[in-house]
């Protein structure tokens, strides 16, 4: 009996040593092949005009690179979908009380910073509640809202923000980032603004600042945060490179210190075009410019009269403006929301370049007068239409005005350009010092424009057309004063007719943005950029080399 276990045993041995053999035979004497797969590695390093000062969320409007690092390397309790819509974040969820005036967020409970503590309802409370601080260097509009907010947490995972009214554009508030509440740990307001954070920060986003040394070197590295970018990544960093001007900027990527150019200007567009190796992709961002028309009784414009307005906005063609001032880098739009809103609403443009409607138009108004030989139109009392056009010197403005007057002269109107430094150009805005004012507008994803257009704007707010319209005022009030978003949609769609119908003001174009990489970046592929970080989204595809791998050749099929 143990005898033939023995040999069970020794047979079973020998019979395992010749399929072994057998299978590694096969293996040595099958075809290899060599194979090109992307070879992970190297730092990408992209260029922006500017410099950092405070990556901090709480501390980064004043400042467009801050603005952009920080969209990198913070979150809020929500963001905004493709759709434009509001949806989680670092929250989980939340809901809003019955009578409107509470909003509790649940957080997540899998949320950390990138120095691995868990984000919790603390950090919620101390970066909000800052913002309410006097000795914290908030925006007047930003502490004045907050101030209003009772803040509460219950427990880790749990804050209810308690609103005086019901106010449904708060949730706009909470795409701000947050800021790690331990790691300020007994420091005031003010030393908040000062903290070597600022210049190192931790977040919660896609990226993570390496160190501080850029604030010498003037080379900022982020490393991929693994938590976000769970598919792994190919590229060791992104690095950010900073100079004072576009003409720099383009210098260094055509010598080769650089792999991409956040942000393309027009100034530099043509030359970088025709560069072989760059590619180049243009989408929308969330920017937009209209003209203003100043319709308040006690300034005493001319364009007052609607007649007036619908002639200049017929006789403008929009399109020219954006090829002359803009290097066609913008696009024709109508209303005053984006596509992007919930709130747009396509229609036809009511004022579409027209030139026979144009002088129609211009001579239903009291300017009807245009006296042989005459290039300007005038009243019966003899006085010129001549308009003041207000607009920021030293900037793309200057170009829009300058489309602008050389389109209306045509039409018998003596255009007084108006270029003024930014501070003094607002203060002519609200002193109403101007006929007609060029705007660019950089709307908040929430589409409430109750600031802007509502009849109180007029007096305390950014109304500067003086736009005097009850039912306009109202559908924004109400609007605003629910939750229900199907109640909301329909008192912006009754606003737009309003504003379509009386033309306060005519929307131009939307601004393009163009991203510039290089040939040499593999596996690149950019849609629409509503912020910074969303023309990473397909980074872990990116790669700069190849390598080569033997692998065994694919068996063929019989013909």
């Amino acid at each position: 009996m143990k005898l033939n276990l023995r040999w069970q045993i020794l047979l079973a041995v020998v019979c395992l040593s010749l399929v072994l053999s057998l299978l590694s035979f096969q293996v040595q004497t099958a075809n290899l092949c060599t194979q090109t797969v992307p070879a992970s590695g190297g730092i990408f390093v992209e260029g922006v005009v500017g410099l950092p000062r405070q990556i901090n969320p709480l501390l980064s409007d004043p400042n467009p690179v801050d603005q952009e690092l920080v969209s990198l390397i913070f979150d809020g309790l929500t963001r905004y979908d493709a759709t434009g819509r509001l949806v989680p974040n670092l929250a989980e969820s939340w809901q809003v009380s019955d009578d409107g005036l509470t909003v509790q967020f649940t957080l997540r409970d899998d949320a950390h910073w990138q120095d691995g503590e868990p984000v919790t309802a603390a950090d919620v409370a101390f970066s909000y509640g800052l913002l309410q601080d006097e000795a914290f260097p908030a925006p007047a509009n930003v502490r004045a809202l907050w101030q209003a907010v009772t803040i509460r947490t219950d427990g880790d995972w749990s804050v209810s923000f308690d609103l005086p009214s019901a106010y449904a554009p708060f949730l706009e508030t909470t795409t701000r980032g947050l800021i790690p509440a331990h790691l300020f740990d007994g420091m005031s307001p003010a030393q908040v603004v000062t903290a070597a954070f600022n210049q190192a920060p931790v977040g919660t986003g896609p990226f993570m600042v390496e160190d501080a040394s850029w604030t010498r070197t003037g080379r900022l590295h982020l490393l991929p945060n693994p938590s976000y970018w769970q598919q792994g990544i190919q590229l060791d960093a992104l690095e950010f490179r900073f100079f004072a001007d576009e003409e720099a900027l383009l210098a260094a990527y055509q010598a080769g210190e650089l792999q991409a150019i956040n942000r393309v200007y027009p100034a530099i567009l043509a030359e970088l075009a025709a560069s072989p190796d760059v590619r180049l992709f243009t989408t929308t961002q969330p920017r937009f410019t209209e003209i203003i028309f100043n319709v308040w009784p006690d300034a005493g414009s001319p364009v007052a009269e609607f007649e007036l307005r619908a002639g200049l906005a017929y006789g403008l063609d929009r399109q020219q403006v954006i090829d002359e001032a803009m290097m066609g880098q913008a696009f024709p739009l109508d209303g005053p929301y984006l596509p992007t809103s919930w709130a747009y609403r396509s229609v036809p443009a009511p004022f579409s370049h027209q030139p026979v409607s144009a002088t129609v138009s211009l001579n239903e108004s009291s300017y009807n007068i245009l006296p042989d030989g005459a290039a300007t139109r005038q009243n019966e009392a003899g006085a010129p239409l001549q308009l003041r056009l207000l607009f920021i010197a030293d900037s793309e403005q200057a170009a829009v005005a300058a489309a602008i007057a050389r389109q209306w002269e045509t039409l018998g109107v003596q255009v007084e350009p108006l270029g003024l430094a930014r501070d003094e150009y607002h203060q002519a805005l609200v002193d109403r010092a101007f006929d007609v004012a060029v705007v660019t507008v950089t709307p908040a994803g929430d589409p409430d424009l109750y600031d802007f257009w509502s009849q109180e704007a007029i007096i305390r707010g950014q109304n500067y057309s003086g736009w005097n319209n009850r039912r306009a005022s109202e559908a924004l009030e109400t609007a605003r004063q629910t939750w229900d978003p199907a109640v909301r949609a329909e008192e912006y769609d009754r606003f737009q007719r309003l504003f379509a119908s009386e033309l306060p003001a005519l929307t131009l174009f939307q601004h393009s943005y163009t991203y510039a990489i290089s040939a040499g970046v593999n596996e690149v592929s950019i849609g629409r950029i509503d912020s910074p970080r969303e023309r990473y989204e397909t980074m872990p595809q990116w790669f700069f080399l190849y390598r080569d791998v033997t692998v065994i050749c694919p068996e063929e099929t019989p013909g």
